[in-house]
C-alpha cells in the first residue's frame, strides 16, 4: 500500500476568466479558484479588477474556499514596484495566495501573503522542488510532463507541509512550461510575459536532412488535451493534493462542466477513503450530467503520467471536432441525412474532415425519421467541399446541452443540524454546521401547548427545513422540549433567519487565511551554480535572489536579447520522431516501425519560418532550434542585466 503523506485534504482547483465564472466554479464544486488580476498574469487577456476579485473572495470564503491570483509573468525592473503594489492590493482584498514565476518578487517587501510556485517555474526535479519549498513556497505546481513515479519522487523530497499541485485537465503546452520561446521567435510576443501566440498550433511541413518531406502540413507541435480522469487515485497515492483544471481563457459552460465532472470523481474517492476530505465546505448538487467530451478539447491524453505513448499528438487539427454522430446516408438539394443513435437539435454545430481540413457547418433545422435525421445546414450543399454519402459527421456543439448550462446548473449547500429548544420565557434555535461552527437565536414567546402534538412537531420540522435561499441544508433536526408547543410560522422564520445570519458571520470569523511560509535560514543553496537564459531572469531583483542562493553565472532571459544566433526555442518531452514511429529506440527489435529512421537534422517549415529539430535521446527530449528575435516590449526594458547566452544542453 503506498505511503499516505500528510495534508489529507484534497483541493479541486478551477480556473476563472472572470469573477462571475469564479462564482460558478465554486458553486459547481471547486475548493479553490485561480484568477488573473489587473496585470502580470500569464494570460494577458484574462485580467480582473481588484474590486471584482474582492467580491469573489467574499463569496468563496462563505464556503471556506480559497482564491489564488496569478501574478506569474516574468517582470522587468520597471515593473517591480507595480507588481509589489499589486501584491498588497490582493492581500488587502482578502486573496489567499499569489501564484508567481519571477523569483525577483521574493526580494521585495511583500505582504505576508501565501506564495505558490507557478508551473512556469519548470518544476520537474526533486532538487528544484525542495529548493522552492525552502525559500518560502507552500504549494508547488509540477510540470505536466511528469510520470506518476516522478511525482512520487518529488513528493518524497519536500517537507510534508508542502502541497503538491498538478494539472489534471485542459490544454497542454507542448513545451515544458516556462521553457518556450517559439511564440516570441515567430511574433515577438512572449509567452513568459503572458502574450503567447500559440505558434505551436500551426501546421508545419517536416523535412529530413536531405530535404525529403516526412510529413506535410501537419500540426506537429499540437498535442491532445490533458484528461487525468482515470488517474486520480494514482495521483493521490503519488502525493498530489491539489488537482488543477486548465482554462483561464475558457467560458462558463466549460468551467461548469469540467469542474462538475471532477467534483463527482473526487467525491467518489472521498467516500471510499474517509481519511481524506475536501479542503472547502459544502456539497454540490449538479442539475445536469457532466461530460468532458461535450466541451472544447483536441482529443484526450493522460500525457506522460503512465509513460510515453504514441497517441498524444493532435496532428490533423488543433480545433474541436467533438463526438462522432454517424455517417451521411443521403444528400439532397438543400439537406443531407445522418444515421445516428443520438438526438440532434436546431443550432447544433457539425463538422467533417476533408483533405486534412475540418469543414464546419451549423444545423439550422433538423427533422427526425426513426434513426435517420435530415439536416438543413446554414450553407448551401454545393459549397460544402467534400460532403458525400458515407462520410463521418461529428458534433462539436450540442445546442440543447449547452443551452442548459446557460441556466442555473448547480447548487452548493453546507450541511447543518438544528436543535429547537424551549426556554424559560420562549424558544431558541441552535445550528451546528459540518465544520463544527455553531450559532443560536432566542426569542420570547408566551408558550401554549399544541392542540395536536403530532401536527405541531411536523409543522415545526417543515418550518425549520426551509434553508433554500441560504448556503445551508438541514441534515438533522431535534427537539429539546418537555412537550409539543404551538409555534407560529412567523416566530420560526425569525429564529431561522437570525440563527443563519449569526452562523454566516461566525463562519467568516472562523476562516483563517494561509500566511507566508518563512524561508529557510541561512538561505537554501540553489541546485546549480549557473543559469542559462531558460531560468528567465529578467530583472535585477531576480538576479540578486539567485546570487543570494549561491548561483555564480546568470544569463539574462530570452526577452532581454536583441536578434542573434540560434538557441532552443522550445524543449519538450513530446518527440515528433517517436510519434511518427521514426525513433531509433523503436527501431531496435520493435515490429511496426515505418520506413527508415531519417538522419538529423530534421527541419520544420511554416511559411518563411524554419525550425531545426535536435533530439536528446538520453534525456528523451526534443529541442526546437531557431533564431533569437527581439521582444516587442510594452514598457521600458530592464537595464541592469548582463546579456549573454551559454549553452543549456549537455548532449553525450
Amino acid at each position: 500500500m503506498p505511503e499516505k503523506f500528510s495534508s489529507p485534504s484534497l483541493e479541486l482547483l478551477a480556473p476563472a476568466k472572470t469573477a462571475a465564472i469564479g462564482r460558478e466554479a465554486i458553486l459547481h464544486g471547486a475548493d479553490a479558484v485561480y484568477i488573473g488580476g489587473p496585470a502580470f498574469g500569464a494570460r494577458e487577456k484574462a485580467g480582473n479588477s481588484i474590486t471584482d476579485i474582492a467580491d469573489l473572495v467574499k463569496f468563496a470564503h462563505r464556503f471556506h474556499a480559497r482564491i489564488y491570483v496569478a501574478l506569474n509573468t516574468i517582470l522587468h525592473d520597471a515593473e517591480l514596484e507595480a507588481a509589489r503594489t499589486l501584491a498588497y492590493d490582493c492581500y488587502d482584498a482578502g486573496v489567499d495566495s499569489l501564484i508567481i514565476q519571477d523569483m525577483g518578487l521574493l526580494e521585495l517587501d511583500l505582504p505576508p501573503i501565501d506564495l505558490h510556485a507557478s508551473t512556469q517555474c519548470n518544476i520537474r526535479t526533486p532538487e528544484k522542488a525542495r529548493f522552492l519549498a525552502e525559500v518560502g513556497f507552500s504549494q508547488i505546481v509540477l510540470a505536466r510532463e511528469l510520470t506518476l513515479k516522478e511525482i512520487s519522487t518529488v513528493r518524497a523530497s519536500v517537507p510534508s507541509d508542502t502541497v503538491i499541485e498538478h494539472f489534471i485537465h485542459g490544454a497542454l503546452c507542448v513545451a515544458y512550461s516556462g521553457q518556450c520561446n517559439i511564440s516570441h521567435a515567430h511574433t515577438g510576443r512572449s509567452a513568459n510575459r503572458g502574450d503567447c501566440s500559440q505558434a505551436c498550433r500551426l501546421p508545419f511541413t517536416l523535412e529530413d536532412s536531405q530535404g525529403r518531406v516526412v510529413a506535410y502540413e501537419k500540426h506537429l507541435l499540437s498535442v491532445k488535451d490533458n484528461n487525468q480522469s482515470d488517474n486520480l487515485r494514482a495521483l493521490i497515492d503519488a502525493g498530489v493534493r491539489s488537482f488543477k483544471i486548465e482554462g483561464r481563457y475558457k467560458e462558463a459552460p466549460y468551467v461548469k462542466n469540467i469542474t462538475g465532472h471532477y467534483r463527482q470523481l473526487l467525491d467518489e474517492i472521498l467516500t471510499e477513503r474517509p481519511e481524506l476530505h475536501a479542503t472547502s465546505s459544502g456539497k454540490t448538487k449538479l442539475l445536469f450530467t457532466p461530460n468532458p467530451d461535450k466541451t472544447f478539447h483536441r482529443g484526450a491524453t493522460d500525457y506522460f503520467s503512465n509513460g510515453r505513448k504514441n497517441d498524444i499528438g493532435a496532428f490533423d487539427t488543433p480545433t474541436f471536432v467533438g463526438l462522432e454522430l454517424g455517417t451521411v446516408t443521403k444528400i439532397g438539394e438543400n439537406w443531407f441525412e445522418i444515421e445516428t443513435e443520438d438526438t440532434l437539435a436546431n443550432g447544433d454545430g457539425l463538422n467533417y474532415m476533408h483533405k486534412r481540413e475540418v469543414i464546419g457547418l451549423q444545423a439550422n433545422v433538423v427533422e427526425r425519421k426513426n434513426k435517420v435525421w435530415r439536416v438543413f445546414p446554414n450553407e448551401a450543399i454545393a459549397t460544402l467541399a467534400g460532403l458525400h454519402s458515407g462520410i463521418n459527421i461529428s458534433r462539436n456543439r450540442d445546442h440543447a446541452w449547452e443551452h442548459a448550462l446557460t441556466k442555473k446548473s448547480a447548487e452548493r449547500r453546507i450541511g447543518l443540524s438544528a436543535i429547537f429548544s424551549e426556554t424559560a420565557d420562549g424558544f431558541s434555535l441552535t445550528l451546528l454546521d459540518e465544520d463544527g461552527i455553531s450559532s443560536s437565536a432566542y426569542d420570547t414567546f408566551d408558550k401554549q401547548p399544541a392542540n395536536n402534538p403530532t401536527e405541531a412537531e411536523k409543522s415545526v420540522r417543515e418550518q425549520f427545513a426551509r434553508f433554500g435561499n441560504t448556503d445551508f441544508a438541514l441534515t438533522a433536526f431535534n427537539f429539546n422540549w418537555t412537550q409539543p408547543w404551538f409555534v407560529p410560522s412567523s416566530l420560526a422564520n425569525k429564529l431561522r433567519r437570525d440563527a443563519v445570519a449569526k452562523l454566516e458571520a461566525a463562519r467568516l470569523l472562523s476562516y483563517t487565511r494561509p500566511t507566508r511560509k518563512a524561508p529557510m535560514e541561512p538561505p537554501a543553496k540553489y541546485p546549480e551554480e549557473s543559469l542559462s537564459f531558460l531560468a528567465n531572469v529578467y530583472n535585477s531583483s531576480a538576479r540578486a535572489f539567485y546570487e543570494k542562493h549561491g548561483v555564480k553565472l546568470i544569463d539574462a532571459a530570452y526577452e532581454a536579447h536583441e536578434e542573434g544566433g540560434e538557441v532552443s526555442l522550445m524543449i519538450t518531452r513530446h518527440c515528433i520522431r517517436y510519434s511518427l514511429s521514426l525513433c531509433p529506440k523503436q527501431a531496435k527489435g520493435v515490429i511496426g516501425v515505418q520506413g527508415q529512421v531519417r538522419a538529423e537534422p530534421m527541419t520544420m517549415l511554416n511559411g518563411s519560418e524554419k525550425l531545426r529539430l535536435e533530439f536528446d535521446c538520453k534525456a528523451c527530449e526534443m529541442h526546437v532550434i531557431g533564431k533569437i528575435k527581439k521582444h516587442v516590449l510594452k514598457s521600458p526594458p530592464p537595464t541592469a542585466v548582463l546579456v549573454t547566452f551559454h549553452s543549456q544542453r549537455k548532449y553525450e
